[in-house]
């Protein structure tokens, strides 16, 4: 069955975006404890592309199959993870980038690279990374995994934080600050 992209967020109402963040099944990298580790050859660049020994992995398939195997360990090793092997993956800053965003109500939904979806909120919070004068945005996406906010999402947020008077915005509830803390 070939794949078909996710309708744009601004077209979803809030049942529809929940729905659409729940309904991706991903395997259980986390309950895997796999024997052997090794080395993927892989890495992920800043700006999100994906690279096999030196080459560029332009499948976006292919980069949704293996992103769904992404896990973080408590050092910040990024990891493909099977039932039978662990094998490592070079990061560069996150393994996602978040490339839109919404607000429906109290909720902001976004959009990865891999077309995603997540909504900020306990599982998924907005942290600010950097210091005043070159702040950075990531959301926690899953497994110890984060999403950077591109350029064009981060000037959504803040200038959603900047209409509340406030150098914050909240989701689900949650209140989170988009300045770094010192």
């Amino acid at each position: 069955m070939p794949y078909e992209p996710p309708p744009d967020l601004a077209s979803l109402s809030p049942g529809e975006i929940a729905a659409l963040a729940q309904a991706r099944e991903l395997p259980p990298v986390d309950r895997w404890q796999p024997a052997h580790t090794g080395d993927s050859l892989m890495r992920i660049a800043a700006d999100g592309r994906w690279f096999h020994d030196g080459g560029e992995i332009t499948r976006p398939a292919m980069v949704r199959a293996f992103s769904s195997l992404l896990w973080r360990d408590d050092a910040g090793q990024h990891w493909l993870v099977t039932p039978h092997e662990k094998q490592s993956v070079a990061v560069d800053d996150a393994a996602f980038i978040a490339t839109d965003m919404v607000r429906q109500g109290d909720t902001l939904a976004f959009r990865l690279n891999t077309d995603d979806t997540l909504i900020a909120g306990p599982d998924h919070p907005i942290i600010a990374r950097g210091d005043a004068d070159t702040p950075a945005l990531y959301l926690a996406v899953r497994h110890g995994t984060e999403a950077r906010l591109n350029r064009s999402t981060y000037t959504q947020l803040a200038e959603l934080a900047l209409a509340n008077g406030d150098l914050a915005v909240t989701s689900q509830g949650m209140r989170f600050s988009l300045v770094p803390e010192a």
